[in-house]
């Protein structure tokens, strides 16, 4: 069985390595905030390491799930002299792709494989291990990297060689980000009209015009109150900037892309900082009619 070195036990993190050491694998764990690793020792049978070089010594696989490529590349390039030839990084984050491809060009020089497998779910379906995972990478690295895959989600794809997971996880999210204004405005324009709200999202949910934001969102975050989804607006944001630029390096012209990455921008700039995704609503409620 192959022991795993996990880096990244954020608010998805941890739940989804917490699945890994239930699962059986050996687990070195790493976070370079030493309460969230402290947090996760003290619940997961683990072996806590102090540092990525440390997580990366014995494993056979690395598992990344941090905020983006950056810190990716970083992590991995710490840990790579400790990585033993054969090995196999899982980058699980958000990244740019073209970027991936360069990492996984500079592990293939020490023998070493990538896969990247962002996931989509959120913390409800990392908690109950329903994760959808899109990886890309060779055929035989995304085998090698299924069973361990499997017991953090239980949709699995592979979605084309290295890069393609993490483009195909922008392209996602950017769908997610404008359903997301337009569900939001939506509801606000109802209830301006004296629609009740409640009513608004059941009946949408029945109809053509649902989506994640009016089937989750909308209920379980805005009617409640709560704005607390585990995904912040700064990735949210993020991710839509990857997007775009995926767009702009291939030469597609997506200004409906534009405007939305231009949108939570400038919701990102009024939030405060650390603000839920969700919290776009807040902005979205306090613009202002242009004067006529």
């Amino acid at each position: 069985m192959d022991t795993v070195a996990f880096i990244g036990l954020g608010r998805m993190g941890g739940l989804m390595a917490a699945h890994v050491a239930r699962a059986g694998y050996p687990l070195r764990a790493h976070d370079t905030h030493a309460h969230a690793l402290a947090r996760f020792a003290a619940g997961t049978p683990c072996t806590a390491c102090a540092t990525a070089p440390e997580a990366a010594r014995g494993a056979t696989v690395l598992v990344t799930m941090l905020p983006d490529g950056p810190a990716v590349s970083a992590a991995v390039r710490a840990a790579l002299p400790a990585l033993d030839e054969g090995a196999l990084v899982i980058d699980m984050s958000s990244a740019d792709p073209y970027g991936t491809r360069e990492l996984a060009t500079a592990l293939a020089a020490r023998g070493i494989a990538l896969v990247d497998a962002p996931v989509s779910g959120a913390k409800a379906r990392a908690a109950e291990a329903t994760l959808a995972i899109m990886a890309g990478g060779e055929t035989a690295d995304f085998e090698r990297a299924r069973p361990i895959l499997a017991t953090m989600g239980n949709e699995l794809f592979h979605v084309g060689p290295v890069g393609a997971g993490h483009a195909l996880k922008a392209l996602n999210n950017y769908l997610g980000a404008a359903g997301t204004i337009a569900g939001f405005e939506a509801l606000l324009v109802g209830q301006a009209f004296g629609l009740d709200p409640a009513r608004m999202v059941e009946v949408i949910n029945a109809s053509t015009g649902k989506n994640s934001t009016t089937e989750r969102k909308i209920p379980q975050q805005v009617l409640t109150g709560a704005f607390a989804s585990g995904f912040s607006a700064a990735l949210m944001t993020k991710d839509l900037g990857i997007a775009a630029g995926l767009a702009e390096a291939l030469g597609v012209e997506t200004p409906y892309l534009r405007d939305t990455l231009s949108i939570w921008r400038e919701a990102l700039a009024r939030l405060p900082p650390g603000a839920d995704h969700t919290e776009l609503f807040h902005y979205l409620r306090a613009l202002k009619p242009p004067a006529h």
